[in-house]
């Protein structure tokens, strides 16, 4: 399960909106909302692009896409 707390977290560090994420990523910004409330999971894709954008690391990219705990 993803950790979202965590994504947002980057998210808003990165500096970037939403819309310039969704922009360079090539997600739409309604799939990425969804996937933020956990109402689906990233694609491998979609793990590859946000990470790239967002210039995570792979220990924090496991963090977040593969959280086994996760506050809801």
């Amino acid at each position: 399960m993803t950790d979202t707390e965590k994504l947002r977290e980057k998210i808003t560090d990165s500096g970037m909106t939403i819309v310039a994420i969704c922009r360079k990523t090539g997600i739409k910004r309604e799939t990425l909302y969804n996937k933020m409330s956990n109402k689906s999971e990233f694609l491998a894709s979609e793990m590859a692009a946000l990470s790239d954008v967002l210039r995570l690391t792979v220990d924090e990219r496991d963090a977040i896409f593969f959280a086994s705990k996760v506050k809801l």
